[in-house]
């Protein structure tokens, strides 16, 4: 099978850790009869460097019309002083809108390896952490009117949040369709007993149920998944949710994982066509130093292979050489603990080359 990938290397740690995602798919193409064609996107600060902007008409077409875009980072502070509409930032807005994508899927896993890096307790993360917030990205009240106006006595601010049946409808049916690839349960929460938004929401959610009688859906209320991701995070398969819900409820899941420089995320619109990016930032005091942690943008490029081409064999074979390495005490510094009795400290482009030779067919 042939796929035509748009590769973003960005900014800061970007190209270093985008080039080790890459050295993984190579191998993947050689061991399962694949080709991969990468082409090169600017976007971001680099890009804003060549070109003036932070993505040009061009760059975006290529990301279009290729199967899928892997992205490493973008931004700086070399950017921070230009005006909002011209930062590297303004460029990932504008990729996830020409392309269409409305699902941002962020996986949250504790690897069994680095379990002690967890902030839960021991008996909580030895139940297994192991689930995908899928979150509504387009929609919802940060997308919907915002006014601050002064009545001459008083200054007040309003926000409104607003969802139609299509949007609920359209990532609701992500939300199934991750399920069915994982075990088949989905959550969706929302604030129904308050958000006449949250009751269309449940309201849609229920009607779809019957569409996939293999998922076993749930509700619960947004407070209650907040204490339940910190309490009992094992009940999780994927979850579903609004925008703004999704959003703070994706980064509270992140950090009981023990560290970003592992977590991979896609943003999935209408088409198998995603964006696939490690959640952590360009890390610009780090670039060029060979110490970042690649393992983030490599389970990307799995989560491309499952989501987008509909490789599951591929994906799974990437993410247990990922376990492989791991159990062979290998870390990046960043998850390296104090004292790391028994473990060996690598750089990036090691990280990358042990992945790639742990490679091996699973079938």
């Amino acid at each position: 099978m042939e796929k035509n990938i748009a590769v973003i290397r960005g900014d800061g740690i970007g190209p270093e850790i985008v080039d080790e995602a890459l050295k993984v798919l190579d191998k993947i193409g050689e061991l399962y009869g694949h080709k991969f064609v990468c082409t090169d996107v600017d976007m971001g600060g680099c890009s804003i460097d060549k070109w003036g902007s932070p993505l040009t008409e061009e760059m975006l077409k290529k990301c279009v019309e290729s199967d899928s875009v892997l992205l490493g980072a973008v931004g700086g502070d070399k950017w921070n002083h230009l005006p909002v509409d011209k930062r590297p930032e303004k460029g990932l807005l504008n990729l996830r809108a020409g392309m269409g994508v409305y699902s941002n899927n962020r996986p949250a896993k504790i690897w069994s390896q680095l379990a002690d890096a967890s902030p839960l307790k021991k008996s909580i993360v030895d139940k297994g952490i192991d689930f995908i917030i899928v979150r509504e990205l387009i929609g919802g009240i940060y997308f919907g009117e915002h006014s601050t106006a002064d009545d001459g006595n008083i200054k007040f601010s309003e926000d409104i949040m607003r969802y139609n049946e299509n949007e609920i409808e359209r990532i609701g049916r992500i939300g199934f369709e991750t399920a069915r690839k994982r075990r088949k349960q989905l959550c969706s929460v929302e604030k129904s007993n308050v958000l006449d938004c949250s009751r269309l929401w449940k309201n849609v959610m229920h009607r779809l149920a019957g569409e996939y009688p293999d998922v076993k859906l749930t509700d619960m209320l947004v407070d209650n998944c907040a204490m339940q991701i910190v309490k009992n995070p094992a009940q999780f398969d994927v979850i579903v949710t609004e925008n703004m819900f999704g959003d703070i409820l994706s980064d509270e899941a992140s950090m009981i994982t023990g560290s970003i420089g592992m977590i991979p995320s896609s943003s999935l619109g209408n088409t198998q066509c995603g964006l696939y990016e490690p959640i952590h930032g360009s890390a610009p005091d780090i670039a060029g130093k060979d110490i970042a942690n690649p393992i983030g943008t490599i389970l990307s490029a799995a989560m491309m292979l499952r989501y987008s081409f509909d490789m599951e064999k591929e994906a799974d074979c990437i993410e247990n050489a990922v376990d492989g390495v791991l159990d062979g005490g290998y870390r990046t510094s960043d998850i390296m603990p104090d004292g790391g009795e028994g473990l060996k400290q690598v750089g990036c482009s090691e990280m990358g080359s042990l992945i790639t030779k742990y490679l091996k067919r699973n079938d």
